[in-house]
């Protein structure tokens, strides 16, 4: 019986979710290659994680980059194949949809979605969609978010782009069930991770009638944040999905589960509206 490689493949390795990722893989004797923006990153990340992690350059939405990634990992590997892909790269800018500037909506989908489509394309011929594929077939785990089907105000972009990678992993796994790939999707919740750091800047909107309930909002996210899981948590999780051998198709890893994830889905989307409104 062919056996699945342990080599697995984590965009967005240099923080946060991706950096989990990457340490506890590379404890279970996985060779982790992650992908960096910046050199320094990759030198940093090589130093600390040692010579089972392999740093690759590019952003996920340089096609060029990933594609000379890709080439690359296919002499590397010399025909061993990839166990998995990650997909975790991600961004995430607070803004109200009528005021957000149309280019920051845009990068958001450039990078949440066309370029997780990007990389998975890429990569795909490596995790065994092609005829005489020398190992087990690999799997991809797609990192969503609980906003990936329970819709926030001032988080609009972000939304969206979740809303899109959860339609489009369910696609894509109906039809790489052909080939035997398989592809979970993973929606954390609250997590304490940089990426809310990054895009909670409000004060473009001071003069908005947004902007009294955007500061009330904001402190709703920085105590879910106090209370979220750590990267560390998230990184052992997402070991234990990709070892799991009959996994389920997706998975909520969300911090009070109850009220951050079963029940808003359970309560009609206008009694959601009116809770909303009162926090």
């Amino acid at each position: 019986m062919k056996s699945a490689p342990k080599t697995i493949l984590i965009t967005g390795v240099s923080t946060g979710i991706g950096y989990g990722a990457a340490k506890h893989f590379l404890q279970r004797g996985y060779t982790v290659f992650g992908s960096v923006r910046t050199q320094e990153d990759a030198d940093r990340l090589k130093l600390e994680f040692g010579e089972a992690f392999i740093p690759l350059l590019f952003d996920v939405t340089d096609a060029d980059a990933v594609a000379k990634a890709a080439q690359f990992l296919t002499t590397q590997l010399a025909g061993s194949g990839l166990g998995g892909l990650i997909n975790n790269a991600g961004m995430a800018i607070g803004g109200p949809l009528q005021d957000q500037p149309i280019s920051t909506i845009r990068q958001h989908f450039e990078v949440n979605v066309l370029g997780l489509i990007q990389v998975t394309q890429a990569f795909l011929p490596l995790l065994g969609a092609r005829d005489n594929h020398p190992v087990q077939p690999g799997r991809i785990l797609n990192i969503s978010s609980v906003n990936g089907q329970v819709a926030i105000p001032f988080m609009g972009a972000y939304v969206g782009s979740k809303h899109a990678v959860e339609g489009l992993s369910h696609s894509l796994r109906r039809e790489l069930s052909l080939l035997g790939i398989k592809v979970i999707i993973v929606g954390p919740g609250a997590v304490k991770t940089p990426i809310w750091g990054k895009g909670t800047d409000m004060s473009p909107y001071k003069n908005t009638p947004y902007y009294p309930a955007m500061q009330r909002f904001l402190k709703q996210v920085e105590v879910s944040e106090s209370k979220g899981f750590t990267i560390d948590y998230l990184g052992e999780r997402l070991v234990e999905i990709y070892e799991t051998d009959r996994p389920r198709i997706r998975y909520a890893l969300v911090p009070g589960k109850f009220m951050g994830w079963i029940l808003p889905r359970l309560l009609p989307a206008r009694v959601l509206d009116w809770v909303l409104e009162r926090i």
